[in-house]
């Protein structure tokens, strides 16, 4: 057993000490450089107020224009060719003008360039150069499966000093991604590498996901042996524990055996991050969730909801149903909003949000049992946020089950039942350190989560260095 475990530990050290090394690296440097997005903040920050009088027609006649029969939300922005509603189904998104509900769909380079100047210009980013780089599905910035519903996507070029390339929908005309010269730059020795992100394997999801999970889970492999196969040489001598190698093997194995705990659940909580409901839950709606919280409300009713005359300055108008009632959120400033029911008239310079009986009454009818929704706090141990800053995040537990509901508009942040829970501590926690503890002291979690990795880092070296050595052995052989 013990040659077995050997021959296994020594050949698949040979083919992953480089990956181990990779991932090492590459985690610091995702630690302070993460993947390119647009914040809520700098998407808001760019939005300009909507000109009333170019608004025609209702939210009403917006959905009954695009064509979605399972509309469940509908947004209003300005855009540099006039406003727009963006109405939103389970899986389509369309846009229509808000003149007279023709199709808003950016087809033009003229129009994608229009709208990334507007963009750049109302966050402070100097756009005089900009210019379209590109129209395409994918490239390696916009991989991601959320981007699926704005493809193709313009890239524009701004041509500022930071090097700034933003993305423009060509379904909704809105900037959905921003990245920079020096995002990109650390992204390619950081996310990509880490992730195995190539464009190529990425665009196949199903692919990269097959991919990446063999590796992760051949890799926990090996480290597992590695941890037994090292326990079990380790040597008494003189009252000391020791290594009965020399050179680089005791090396090896004695980091390993400092490294071990790390190790072994860095590597597989990484692999849990490729799960996907093999072994834990995946925290997703049931199709009964979803029928019930999608349900296509009448949204004839929207009409008593239409824009008021003090709403000239609103810059982000969104109506949407929650528990069968339509609900109307007008957005000036980023940190505040007026929330308006269906039957309400809303309230003056106030910042409004659902209330805990209006989400009691839409969870009751998900689940049965379920407790008056609480706030959430800001160090939960299962943390999730609002889109609105500030804003309440409700959670409501129905036994076992809970939902955590965002107060602001509406949406299901979280389903957790236990195996998602479960979940939270053995991927999340063990592989990015966000214990509750470690997140309220940011610089002990930063010098934990770096020097660790600088440790395995180090550790993977002396793998590649004995790994090369028994490449050459074996072909000088």
């Amino acid at each position: 057993m013990m040659d077995a475990i050997v021959l296994l530990h020594r050949w698949l050290g040979v083919v992953f000490c480089l990956l181990f090394a990779m991932w090492f690296a590459t985690g610091i440097v995702m630690h302070f450089v993460p993947f390119p997005s647009l914040t809520e903040a700098e998407r808001f920050a760019a939005l300009a107020p909507i000109n009333r009088t170019q608004v025609v027609i209702g939210a009403a006649d917006a959905v009954a224009s695009s064509g979605i029969t399972e509309a469940t939300r509908v947004r209003l922005i300005q855009r540099s060719d006039g406003p727009v509603y963006i109405v939103s189904g389970i899986l389509l998104v369309r846009a229509v003008r808000a003149s007279d509900g023709r199709d808003a769909t950016v087809t033009s380079d003229d129009v994608a360039l229009a709208i990334a100047r507007d963009h750049a210009r109302s966050r402070g980013i100097d756009a005089a150069q900009a210019t379209i780089v590109a129209r395409r599905n994918y490239d390696q910035w916009t991989v991601p499966n959320g981007f699926d519903r704005h493809r193709p996507l313009f890239r524009v070029a701004l041509g500022d000093a930071a090097g700034t390339e933003v993305y423009v929908s060509s379904l909704t005309g809105e900037v959905v991604l921003d990245t920079t010269l020096s995002e990109r730059g650390w992204n390619l020795a950081g996310s990509v590498l880490h992730w195995i992100y190539p464009t190529i394997l990425r665009r196949d999801w199903e692919l990269w996901d097959r991919v990446v999970w063999t590796l992760s889970l051949l890799a926990s492999i090996a480290a597992l042996l590695g941890a037994v196969l090292g326990l079990a040489r380790i040597k008494r001598r003189g009252g000391l524990l020791g290594s009965p190698y020399r050179g680089w093997h005791a090396l090896h194995h004695l980091m390993g055996l400092v490294v071990t705990f790390f190790l072994l659940t860095w590597i597989v909580s990484g692999w849990l991050s490729m799960d996907h409901g093999l072994l834990f839950s995946r925290g997703q709606l049931t199709t009964g969730e979803v029928g019930e919280l999608s349900a296509a409300p009448d949204w004839r009713t929207a009409s008593s909801l239409g824009l008021e005359q003090k709403s000239s300055a609103v810059r982000e108008v969104e109506w949407f149903a929650f528990n069968r009632t339509i609900y109307r959120r007008d957005r000036v400033v980023l940190g505040s909003q007026t929330l308006t029911g269906v039957s309400e008239r809303p309230s003056d310079g106030q910042a409004s949000i659902l209330r805990k009986q209006e989400i009691q009454s839409l969870v009751a009818r998900l689940a049965p049992g379920c407790a008056l929704p609480v706030v959430l706090a800001d160090n939960d141990d299962y943390p999730a946020h609002s889109i609105l800053p500030g804003a309440p995040v409700y959670r409501s537990r129905c036994g076992d089950l809970w939902f955590d509901i965002d107060g602001a508009d509406g949406s299901v942040l979280q389903r957790l039942d236990s195996s998602r829970r479960a979940y939270r501590w053995a991927y999340s926690a063990l592989h990015t350190f966000d214990f509750p503890v470690l997140m309220a002291h940011p610089l002990l979690r930063d010098v934990l989560i770096v020097g660790l990795c600088a440790l395995g880092l180090v550790f993977s070296i002396t793998g590649v260095v004995i790994g090369w050595r028994r490449l050459r052995l074996s072909f000088a052989g």
